[in-house]
């Protein structure tokens, strides 16, 4: 199973991931795709490994994250879309290999990411690349994921697909 949760800053995506790794089963490997730099993100990281269970492993891959999928086994939780991005020299990620990696897993993933695009427009060309990366990736993942789920203010909703939520809606003949 592939599972993509989504969400803003403190939304409480990552504790949802985290609750849903749980009950996916044993033994969890948190792969953290980003490299701890400045103090603030070293908090953030440590309030999230307080949470986890001490038996999960935590594996940080810098940018390798496909070999990462590949490697880990049992249920995978990826802590951040995002923070692999932004660990990713000029932003190229290449989302083909990590799709692969993900379907040929024998365990289930959880991924994590920023939802971007329900923020302030970005005002540089850096900030607006970020978030442009970030989109495609969380739509390619989100094409390959089993479930996708939106979190706010820590309320999940489930996800549809863009053809089955379409399919549902009643459209008036004379339209």
């Amino acid at each position: 199973m592939i599972v993509l949760v989504v969400g803003g800053t403190r939304s409480g995506k990552s504790e949802i991931a985290e609750q849903l790794a749980r009950r996916l089963g044993e033994p969890v490997t948190v792969v953290v795709p980003g490299l701890v730099g400045d103090d603030d993100f070293s908090a953030r990281v440590a309030e999230h490994r307080a949470r986890r269970p001490p038996e999960w492993a935590t594996v940080e891959c810098a940018a390798q994250l496909a070999g990462a999928l590949h490697a880990a086994p049992g249920t995978v939780l990826v802590d951040s879309l995002g923070t692999w991005v932004a660990t990713v020299p000029g932003l190229a990620v290449d989302p083909a290999p990590v799709v692969d990696a993900l379907r040929a897993r024998h365990g289930s993933t959880v991924l994590v990411s920023e939802e971007v695009g329900l923020s302030v427009h970005p005002a540089s060309e850096a900030g607006r690349r970020f978030v442009d990366v970030l989109g495609e990736l969380n739509r390619t993942v989100a094409a390959a994921a089993d479930e996708v789920l939106l979190v706010v203010a820590g309320r999940v909703h489930r996800l549809a697909p863009a053809e089955t939520a379409l399919a549902a809606i009643d459209v008036p003949r004379d339209a």
